[in-house]
């Protein structure tokens, strides 16, 4: 191996430590909010990404419903790991209207091959540039994922979550938003 790819390859190496690093620093604060510039209080922003049908799928398609925005990619394992649990409390919660998509921070050829083998029980959302924006929107400056967003059915922000879920902390704060009626 040539002296500049051994460079390259140690540099890189030291980005993804610090990546992970800042990561776990992140995901011990899970609730950002109005104080801290997060967007928690916040009005939820307008999207507008294909599902993995090709159909265009809009913000306001969740309009009166509970909703988990939650950000992902393939490559991210803590993404993949939670996917069956998100999947799960989709189904125990639609009843009272609770709803989950998944926006890909991916390639999208990738992210739907991905997706349409884990059979899940709610809708995955593709792009390029436009789902990174759509992260961004949503108080994901960083980029790092998982990251997840709980939106009231008034539309408003009350909750997100940089970094892996917690299956109880995530509950509690869906039936909080589903009693709110």
């Amino acid at each position: 191996m040539s002296k500049s790819f051994l460079v390259l390859l140690a540099a890189a190496l030291l980005a993804a430590a610090a990546g992970y690093f800042a990561a776990m620093q992140f995901a011990s604060q899970p609730n950002r909010d109005e104080a801290n510039g997060g967007p928690v209080g916040k009005q939820r922003p307008d999207f507008r990404h294909v599902d993995l049908s090709g159909d265009l799928v809009d913000a306001s398609d969740f309009d009166g419903d509970v909703l988990l925005v939650n950000f992902w990619a393939s490559w991210c394992k803590p993404c993949v790991e939670e996917m069956p649990m998100l999947s799960e409390m989709q189904q125990r919660y639609a009843a009272n209207g609770f709803r989950v998509v998944g926006i890909a921070l991916d390639e999208p050829g990738r992210a739907a091959a991905f997706a349409g083998g884990m059979n899940l029980a709610y809708p995955v959302l593709l792009g390029e540039a436009d789902t990174v924006v759509t992260g961004r929107r949503y108080g994901n400056a960083s980029g790092m994922l998982p990251y997840s967003v709980l939106v009231d059915r008034e539309g408003t922000i009350r909750w997100v979550r940089l970094g892996a879920l917690d299956e109880r902390s995530l509950e509690l704060e869906v039936k909080k938003q589903l009693r709110a009626d």
